[in-house]
């Protein structure tokens, strides 16, 4: 029988996950600063709690799809190291899941920041 693992186990396994696909996939990193970078503006500008909130959910929801996908593909690579079609439809499906994530967080990102394009301009001219 398998040893169970303590909490902390699982924890160091789940924060070597989150190093490696940080590491490791480059789109995870640029998702991350972007999503950096829009917290930053996001706490400027002063934006309600729920605004926030929604900002937070949408950044987690794109770097969670960027985790999945790097994980199915690494399960995909283990299987097979041939091209198969099924093979093909995990990843492009998994690839599909990032991409629907990423353009729910451009829409959110405009619905938030758009009735506040001149106070981002104002900002950035007193700079």
């Amino acid at each position: 029988m398998k040893k169970s693992r303590t909490l902390i186990e699982s924890f160091y396994y789940a924060f070597a996950g989150i190093a490696y696909a940080f590491r490791t996939q480059r789109n995870i990193r640029i998702h991350f600063f972007a999503g950096l970078l829009v917290a930053m503006l996001a706490y400027i500008l002063e934006f309600t709690a729920f605004e926030l909130i929604m900002i937070f959910f949408t950044i987690s929801l794109v770097i969670i799809a960027e985790m999945i996908n790097t994980a199915i593909e690494a399960t995909v690579d283990l299987i097979t190291d041939k091209y198969h079609p099924l093979a093909k439809i995990a990843k492009n499906v998994a690839a599909g899941a990032v991409l629907i994530s990423a353009i729910n967080a451009i829409i959110v990102g405009y619905i938030i920041f758009s009735n506040r394009y001149e106070i981002i301009l104002q900002y950035f001219r007193l700079q």
